[in-house]
């Protein structure tokens, strides 16, 4: 009897532990997802340079516009670019979806010198393109410092953010955003936008892997845009 008693405190002590803590994670997201939702817009300015195998690529210029709740478009002014199309976007607002979604606790990991709460976002359906979202979240501050993104149609995408003068948007100064090719073909839906580059060189690139980087020098936010911008 007083075995079957310990077992019972026992299971109960981990029951509220697993509760609190589902609780405490859901609070968490959810209070990254509103300091995000305080942009309605923003119009950005920057540079991107792309770093991917046999490719010499110059830095390019770019302008990047975003509307609440989707709408995104990306304006390059020369070089290449290597970017996701459909279900992952460079678009940090996108990272988070709470509906549909079970949070789960994953521990603690330090992304440079910033510790950061793991949290994991399976979906509880089987009709989404993201199967796992993984995301790394400064708590003091409310920032995703990274995450990775597995999809059915696009693979495996990370990217991790760098902050500075726009934190308090939740907007990075910086994004690296990687991809890893599997069995030596690109994943569905990126494009390698660039000219004069022979199908040999594009054999070459086939599980390799590549990288994005993007830095911005300035953002309007709140400004008002346009839905003829995004046509």
């Amino acid at each position: 009897m007083k075995l079957f008693r310990l077992f019972i405190v026992v299971f109960l002590f981990a029951f509220i532990n697993i509760n609190v803590s589902a609780q405490e994670v859901n609070t968490l997201v959810m209070k990254v997802k509103n300091k995000l939702d305080q942009v309605n817009d923003y119009t950005a300015e920057g540079k991107m340079k792309t770093d991917i195998a046999f490719i010499k690529a110059p830095i390019g210029g770019v302008k990047v516009f975003y509307k609440k709740p989707n709408k995104f478009k990306l304006q390059r002014n020369g070089g290449i670019s290597v970017l996701p199309k459909g279900g992952v976007s460079i678009n940090i607002g996108n990272m988070i979806v709470t509906t549909g979604f079970t949070a789960i606790d994953a521990g603690f990991a330090d992304i440079g010198k910033v510790k950061t709460r793991i949290i994991k976002l399976l979906p509880n359906g089987d009709n989404n393109d993201i199967i796992l979202s993984t995301l790394y979240i400064d708590e003091a501050n409310l920032l995703i410092m990274k995450s990775i993104t597995s999809t059915r149609e696009n693979g495996t995408y990370e990217m991790e953010m760098r902050y500075g003068k726009f934190a308090e948007y939740g907007l990075p100064d910086k994004v690296l955003f990687s991809f890893n090719a599997k069995d030596y073909k690109l994943p569905k839906g990126i494009t390698l936008e660039f000219e004069d580059v022979d199908q040999a060189t594009k054999d070459k690139l086939k599980g390799k892997k590549g990288r994005v980087e993007i830095s911005y020098s300035a953002y309007e936010i709140n400004k008002g845009i346009a839905d003829s911008v995004f046509k």
